[in-house]
């Protein structure tokens, strides 16, 4: 199978966490695949995730190449437990893997796409970078604004939007499908400088 690379939308599975801050990097990656249908008019190719723990599909993008695309099922903290098996399974290398999730340290609905550097405390990122052994791959970063105080994180990440921040989120995940679609079309380097310039 020849694949240009892995894109993965990190989350939590399981319904009560499903349109949480946490989980936008789901949310995103469904986008990206109902966009695929729309735009191919071919459902996304899904494969048998079982062993990775994560449900995995693959998708033709014109222009772009062939791409996995996995949603990780073991929570969050865990993420790079599903996350290194698909990369060794496929023979793919960390600078062929985007990975989209929830920024604190954004605002709602900002976007920011970067290789490399810290968690930031994000857990889902450190065990994908524990896991590789390698902080060195891709991430697309989408801001969920953060609470008043750090005793409320967990509260904040595992709650669902509301108000303007709901609306600011909705305006930007066509934002978020673009960037990964330019990821893929135009090359990482180029993506990321449309993307930090457009999705602000």
């Amino acid at each position: 199978m020849d694949l240009s690379g892995l894109i993965v939308g990190l989350g939590n599975p399981g319904p009560q966490y499903q349109g949480t801050r946490h989980n936008i990097g789901f949310m995103s990656v469904q986008l990206l695949l109902e966009e695929m249908e729309r735009g191919t008019g071919q459902s996304p190719e899904q494969l048998s995730g079982t062993k990775f723990n994560a449900l995995l599909w693959r998708i033709r993008i014109p222009n772009g190449g062939t791409w996995l695309v996995a949603e990780p099922l073991t929570f969050m903290n865990l993420s790079g437990d599903a996350v290194q098996p698909i990369m060794a399974w496929y023979g793919l290398a960390p600078e062929q893997l985007l990975v989209v999730h929830d920024d604190l340290d954004l605002d709602p609905g900002r976007l920011k796409l970067k290789k490399g550097g810290s968690s930031a405390g994000h857990n889902g990122i450190k065990s994908i970078q524990q896991r590789l052994g390698t902080p060195e791959f891709y991430r697309l970063r989408v801001g969920i604004g953060k609470p008043q105080s750090r005793e409320q994180v967990n509260s904040w990440v595992l709650g669902r939007f509301f108000g303007a921040d709901k609306d600011a989120v909705a305006e930007a995940f066509p934002r978020v499908v673009d960037a990964i679609l330019r990821f893929a079309i135009d090359g990482p380097e180029r993506a990321i400088n449309i993307a930090n310039t457009r999705c602000k």
